[in-house]
Parts: C-alpha cells; sequence; structure tokens
C-alpha cells in the first residue's frame, strides 16, 4: 500500500508534468499488448482504446491548468517546472497541447472505417499515434535542448512509419523512404544547431542559453551559424520552402489520415518548437530572424500558391496548400519580433491560426477519408464529381473548409488571416501584408476549383456515399469549429492570448 501511496503522491506533485504522457502511454502500450488477441472483427477496440488515452490525457492537462490557475490567483507562478529544470508545463505548452489531442481524436474517429478499408487495420497503427503524440508534447514543454530533440525524434520515428503503414502500396513505400531520408537530413542539421548553442553556452537549459545569448555580439558568427542551422532543421518540419520537397510526395503516398494528421498535428508541434526558441535563445537575434522569417514566408507563399494550381491530386493540392500557410503564419512571427507590442499581436496571430487550421485541414482530408472505398482510392479531383448527389453532408463541408482555406469569411480562416494582416499592418510590414493579400487570388482558384467538382460536375459513379457515424461525428465537430469560431472568434482569440504567457522572453517576467 505504501508503494501505490508514494506513485500516487508522486503523480500529484511533480510528476503531475508528465500525467498527460504517461496516460497516451500506458494506453498505446496497452493497445500493443492486447491487438495480438484480438479477432479481427474486434480489431475496432483498439481504436476505443486509443481514444480513451486521448480522453484522460486531456482530463490531466486540464487538471493542469486548473492547477496553475489556482497558484496564480494565490500569488504563485504561472507555469510548473521540474524534473531539474527541463520540463516546463505553462499556457503555451497547454495551448498546444490541446490542439494535438483534438487532432489526435478527430484522426482516431476518421481512421476506423479507412483502415478496414485499406485491410490494415492493426493496433501498432494507433499506438504509433499516440506516441507521436507524447513526441510533441514533450517538444513543446521541454526546457532542455535534449528533452525537445527526444520529443522530435520520437514524433517523426512514429512518422516514419505511420507514413509507411500501407505495406502493398508502392508509393506509400516510397513516401516513406524518402521522409526518413530527408527527415534524418534534417533532424542532423538541428542536432548540429544545438550542439553549437551548447558551445555558447556551456549549457543545455533554454533559460540559461538565453542568459548567454544576451551577453554576445548579435553578430557573432557562430550565433548566426545557430540560428541558422536550428531554423533550417525546423524549416523542414514545416515544409516551408525552401525545404518543401519533401511534402507533395509524403502527403499523396501516406495513408490519407495520418497525411491529415501529419499535416496538422506535426506542424504545430513544429512551429510551437520555432515559436519557444525564437522567442527566448534567438530573441537577442531578432533583427537577424526577422528578416530570414519574411523572405521565406514570402518565397512559401509564392511556391505554395502557384504549384497548387497546376494538381490534379488532391492531396498534393493539399501540400502545396500547407507550404503556403506556412508562409502566412511565419508573417505573423515576422510581426512577434518586431517591439513588445508587435510580439503580443503577432504570438495572438500565430495561435489563433494554428488552431483554426488544425479544423480547417483535417475537414479537407476527412472529405478525401470518405470517398475511399473498395477499387478506389479517391484522392483525385474527378473522384468529387457529384459528391452534392452522393454525400450532401460531406459537400457542404468541403464548401465551408474550402471557403475556410482560401480566407472567405464568416469562416475562421478568414480571421486567422485577418488576425495576421492586422499584425503586420501595426507592426508597420505594410508591403508584406499587401504580398499576403494577393495571394489569396490563386489560393482562390484551386479552392474553387474543388468546389466545382463536388456541386457543378456530373458523377459516373451512381452509387450513394458511404459515411459512417464516426465520420459523420468528426466532420461535424470540424464543421461547427470552422464556421462557429469565424462567425463568433472572441473564445479562440481569448484561448489564443491566454497562450502568450512565457516565463522568460519577451513576454515573460
Amino acid at each position: 500500500m505504501a508503494f501505490f501511496h508514494n506513485i500516487f503522491a508522486y503523480l500529484n506533485g511533480e510528476g503531475l508534468l508528465i500525467k498527460p504522457q504517461l496516460m497516451l502511454l500506458i494506453f498505446g502500450i496497452g493497445i500493443l499488448l492486447t491487438d495480438y488477441f484480438m479477432e479481427p472483427g474486434l480489431k475496432a477496440l483498439n481504436a476505443a482504446m486509443a481514444m480513451a488515452g486521448v480522453i484522460f490525457s486531456g482530463i490531466t492537462l486540464w487538471q493542469i491548468g486548473q492547477k496553475m490557475s489556482v497558484e496564480q490567483k494565490m500569488g504563485g507562478p504561472a507555469e510548473q517546472i521540474g524534473f531539474f529544470n527541463s520540463l516546463i508545463v505553462d499556457h503555451f505548452a497547454i495551448f498546444f497541447g490541446l490542439i494535438f489531442l483534438a487532432a489526435t481524436a478527430l484522426i482516431i474517429l476518421l481512421s476506423i472505417r479507412y483502415m478496414e478499408v485499406e485491410q490494415e487495420n492493426h493496433g501498432e497503427f494507433y499506438a504509433l499515434m499516440l506516441f507521436a503524440t507524447i513526441g510533441m508534447m514533450f517538444m513543446v514543454e521541454g526546457l532542455d535542448l535534449i528533452v525537445q530533440f527526444i520529443g522530435l525524434e520520437t514524433m517523426a520515428l512514429s512518422f516514419y512509419v505511420l507514413v509507411g503503414f500501407l505495406r502493398r502500396e508502392r508509393r506509400s513505400n516510397e513516401a516513406a523512404l524518402k521522409y526518413l531520408l530527408l527527415g534524418a537530413f534534417s533532424s542532423g542539421i538541428l542536432a548540429y544547431g544545438f550542439s553549437l548553442l551548447y558551445g555558447l553556452s556551456g549549457s543545455t537549459n533554454l533559460i540559461n542559453i538565453t542568459n548567454a545569448m544576451l551577453h554576445r555580439e548579435p553578430s557573432n558568427p557562430i550565433v548566426l551559424l545557430a540560428l541558422l542551422t536550428v531554423a533550417a532543421g525546423l524549416f523542414f518540419k514545416i515544409a516551408a520552402v525552401p525545404f518543401h520537397q519533401w511534402a507533395p510526395d509524403v502527403y499523396e503516398g501516406a495513408p490519407t489520415t495520418i497525411t491529415a494528421y501529419l499535416s496538422v498535428a506535426s506542424t504545430a508541434a513544429s512551429f510551437a518548437l520555432l515559436m519557444r526558441l525564437f522567442q527566448s535563445v534567438f530573441w537577442p537575434v531578432k533583427d537577424h530572424w526577422v528578416g530570414m522569417l519574411g523572405v521565406v514566408a514570402v518565397a512559401s507563399m509564392t511556391v505554395g500558391n502557384l504549384a497548387a494550381i497546376t494538381q490534379t491530386n488532391i492531396k498534393r493540392m493539399l501540400a502545396y496548400s500547407s507550404i503556403s500557410h506556412a508562409g502566412y503564419v511565419l508573417l505573423g512571427l515576422v510581426a512577434a519580433g518586431t517591439g513588445a507590442q508587435g510580439n503580443q499581436y503577432g504570438l495572438t496571430g500565430v495561435s489563433f491560426y494554428l488552431f483554426g487550421y488544425a479544423f480547417m485541414q483535417i475537414g479537407a482530408f476527412a472529405v478525401v477519408i470518405i470517398l475511399r472505398k473498395k477499387g478506389l482510392i479517391g484522392d483525385e479531383l474527378k473522384d468529387l464529381n457529384g459528391l452534392i448527389r452522393r454525400s450532401p453532408g460531406a459537400a457542404v463541408l468541403l464548401l465551408i473548409v474550402m471557403l475556410s482555406l482560401a480566407g472567405i469569411p464568416p469562416t475562421v480562416g478568414f480571421m486567422g488571416k485577418w488576425y495576421i494582416f492586422l499584425s503586420l499592418l501595426q507592426t508597420g510590414h505594410l508591403y508584406l501584408a499587401i504580398f499576403a493579400a494577393a495571394y489569396v487570388v490563386p489560393a482562390l482558384y484551386y479552392y474553387f476549383r474543388v468546389i466545382v467538382h463536388a456541386f457543378l460536375k456530373e458523377s459516373t459513379d451512381g452509387e450513394p456515399q458511404v459515411v459512417t457515424v464516426w465520420q459523420t461525428v468528426a466532420l461535424t465537430v470540424c464543421g461547427f469549429m470552422v464556421l462557429g469560431f469565424g462567425i463568433y472568434p472572441e473564445p479562440l482569440v481569448r484561448l489564443a492570448e491566454y497562450s502568450l504567457f512565457l516565463p522568460f522572453g519577451p513576454l515573460g517576467k
């Protein structure tokens, strides 16, 4: 009894910081242990166990947030730091944890029937998703370079396997190999950048590195080399130009549910890590990275939008689309690097955009997922023909998310772009705001082309589209979030502002 009492006390003390990850780990291991004994007809229980893990993880994350709020009202800190100053749970980490868990839950719902159709409904699929989520959480909560890197590699290794999970599909195998090789290369560059930061400070702790960087010359060649290598490693993860080449092939070849998961959760985690580092370690050299991010943002919007115009495969089109959206988010970080007021406006816009983008992107891929049936992959534009007659609900959702991705009101995508543009104007980046607004025009073309196929083209397939209950739930949630936060964005704005408190850096104490 004393043993269990000590365990309980630990999990409510310092162990509370990793309790959400422990919940995911327990259920992930449980799936691996029980899957072997399951009959083929009971494989859906793996998804139920994965969903239970996400729910329990979310509950513990809420408990941490409540505990922090109580302590803050009593005059205590608004963050929890533990494990020898290697982990931090603050508002920023809780906000992105919500994005990861929400995305994971939606992908689990969409995967149940999809993996049955693909005849690859194995427990490892759901376990790897939970393990990837654990890695994302450690990326955001890491207060130490080693913790951040281990979290990133945990996420990346899980995705390497998930991308190639369709073992009988040649393009899935090819996508996994490309992602593995290029991902390993980018991780090596990032590790080199981290080693330079260690060499500059003699520590892997972010607070110590930040203090050391404050006493370095901003034009120090080693400092600039560390900035470039860390940025290059993270640009690969968010598929920003010129490190975007992997995205179209990986998006097309991976299982569609994993494509959706990769484009949302992995991107959000990588942006969160980039924000954590640029708002602390690299803040003293912000004059250098503001210009760099501006150039990369414009290049990403240019390449992403122009390449998406020519695509006939929906997944490749959404891949290039995600590259352009990464450019918009980077513009928010440009504004965030311009003074204290610009920092607040820019980071609010970034957080708002990433939260809304999760539901937009998953909603778009959800329609592609329900098109999958025996003998039809369903990821070409012509496969959408006549969708309004085969599945009116899916067609309406497709219309909503395409309008949102294009930035048309009243959707969360419009509000996200509005806050990015507003942050640019308030920080004096008029030309960047004009560029960003101009690139809405080509986006309208390729997003509306999808709508034309779904609503105006005649279908050669007269059969009604089969949509399961769980897929309907996922579609409904995405549609509600995209429209709800577009019509009434105030709750999401407050949530985005909640994420801004950082214990050190320009918004810190």
